[in-house]
């Protein structure tokens, strides 16, 4: 998820007491049209009845947990062609399940506002709505029985869209890939691999707290394989060789811009850089769909002694301090780094790394936020290309480990 050019786009107002800037988003036209669509605008008042209904933390805990579960699941289903498509908008689109998580939060915070529970309940509450509807309770990196059937396991993540005030229309074919794949088995020459999958936010302050280690540190483990994936550049993919420690400053979701040391747990022995242990010349080689694939060894670091930031575009130096791995310094660059980091720091001898998709494109005369449609059959196709693209980089990864 490289940070697109400077845009011009209108500001959004202040979010209301209670809603934040990704909530406020939902009053739009763009929101309830794709809710609308897809057959998820009932999900939030379905939940806010159980809310309602509750009488205590323990039973709004459980209606959190078990709602999101429910739409992790539906969305899934929609995207893998299980039950029915409750609407217009395609099949597999990821559009539905950020939007309905958010109106889900947003219920959510209106009525710890009136249960008179806790600040540190209600921010609970919301942390089991968004781990459970994100798939990240139930990405475990599979059991003892895998193993007894000669599965290899793959953990693969995506992300939620994001640069929403210049298009909010966007998609993220990094959310779509995550959808398509949970739970599927994915045939190679080895043997077959299962796959499960989970998305997190487009929030610095997310990773801050910690969301990525929570969701992998149980995952990674039992793991054979895992790719973090999310949206890059124009018509190319790039398996991304290093990764640095430093955020460059980018607005996230919630408009908040953080510039700095990517903040981890024991910073003394944090590293300036990590490196993908993915098998990159055996996926750039491939021949996994229609964009090319590259190797991507290129940074940007201040060397041992400089100052001055400089690119590399055959990797760090040693000593140098980093000001962008090969994916930027944005949030994929952060999940990069924070994965490759647990990998090492648990002692993992696992392939792992990150990959970047292309930018989804909408189809020609549907380019202009303001008048275009909600999605077009060119977009449609773009998005499957993707998916089918990375499935295939998964599978080539999956027969090289």
């Amino acid at each position: 998820m490289a940070p697109p050019p400077p845009a011009t786009a209108a500001p959004v107002a202040p979010a209301a007491p209670g809603v934040t800037v990704e909530e406020r988003r939902l009053d739009g036209d763009v929101p309830r049209r794709i809710l609308d669509d897809s057959g998820f605008d009932g999900v939030a008042p379905a939940f806010a009845a159980s809310l309602r209904g509750a009488g205590s933390y323990g039973q709004a805990e459980r209606a959190a947990v078990r709602h999101g579960e429910r739409l992790w699941q539906r969305a899934v289903d929609r995207a893998q062609g299980r039950g029915p498509a409750g609407g217009e908008l395609s099949r597999d689109d990821d559009r539905p399940l950020y939007w309905a998580r958010l109106a889900m939060t947003r219920e959510l915070r209106a009525w710890h506002a009136e249960s008179g529970l806790s600040e540190a309940a209600g921010t609970r509450l919301l942390e089991r709505l968004e781990s459970a509807s994100r798939g990240q309770d139930s990405m475990t990196g599979g059991g003892a029985g895998d193993r007894a059937k000669g599965l290899k396991r793959i953990v693969v993540t995506g992300f939620d869209p994001f640069t929403l005030d210049r298009d909010i229309r966007i998609s993220n074919p990094s959310g779509a890939l995550a959808l398509a794949l949970d739970g599927t088995v994915i045939r190679t020459a080895d043997g077959p691999a299962r796959v499960e999958t989970a998305v997190f936010p487009v929030r610095w302050g997310d990773f801050a707290d910690g969301t990525v280690e929570r969701a992998l540190r149980r995952a990674l483990p039992r793991a054979d394989l895992f790719v973090t994936v999310s949206q890059g550049r124009v018509g190319r993919i790039d398996v991304e060789r290093y990764n640095g420690a430093w955020r460059g400053g980018f607005g996230d979701n919630e408009n908040v811009s953080e510039t700095g040391l990517v903040p981890v747990k024991d910073p003394a022995t944090q590293p300036q850089w990590t490196t993908t242990t993915l098998p990159y010349t055996a996926i750039a080689a491939a021949g996994t769909g229609r964009f090319p694939v590259y190797d991507n060894t290129s940074v940007t670091e201040i060397p041992a002694g400089g100052t001055a930031p400089v690119v590399r575009p055959a990797g760090p130096t040693p000593g140098s301090a980093a000001r962008a791995g090969g994916g930027g310094d944005y949030l994929s660059n952060e999940i990069a780094y924070r994965a490759t980091l647990l990998r090492d720091r648990l002692g993992l001898d696992i392939p792992g790394g990150h990959v970047h998709t292309p930018v989804l494109q909408f189809g020609p005369g549907n380019t202009d936020p303001a008048t275009g449609t909600v999605s077009d059959p060119v977009f449609v196709q773009n998005r499957l290309d993707i998916t089918e693209q990375l499935r295939a980089i998964v599978r080539v990864a999956a027969e090289e480990s």
